[in-house]
């Protein structure tokens, strides 16, 4: 991972032959057919909560809205399911908890909007 990245922890399961992800960090969740797809899902979800946040129409509860942890019930699933996947190592077929990487982008500093603003004046 990088410094311009962030990490989020995320699971998989399959509850009556729907296979479900769920991001623990931010409180989303996903349904789909496979994992493959329920993963894809959950990660455009992610990307346009994150956007909508951060510089969407929501922007003004970013703190709120990025701050939004999963029930402690979802936290130790994903503790379980995180260790599971540790004891099981070198199994494919084992794709219980994961982590996301969102990558940050800066918010635009005071200089930076001054020196843009300066540039357009000249």
């Amino acid at each position: 991972m990088h410094t311009t990245e962030l990490l989020l922890r995320c699971y998989t399961e399959n509850k009556d032959h729907q296979w479900h992800a769920f991001c623990i960090d931010l409180n989303l969740a996903a349904q789909g057919d496979t994992v493959g797809e329920v993963r894809e899902k959950l990660s455009s979800m992610i990307r346009e909560y994150v956007y909508d946040a951060t510089v969407g129409e929501h922007k003004e509860y970013a703190d709120q809205l990025l701050n939004r942890k999963a029930p402690v019930s979802f936290r130790i699933k994903y503790l379980f399911y995180t260790y599971k996947r540790l004891l099981l190592i070198g199994r494919n077929d084992v794709l219980l908890s994961f982590k996301e990487v969102m990558p940050l982008v800066p918010a635009p500093t005071i200089n930076n909007v001054h020196s843009k603003l300066q540039a357009a004046h000249v």
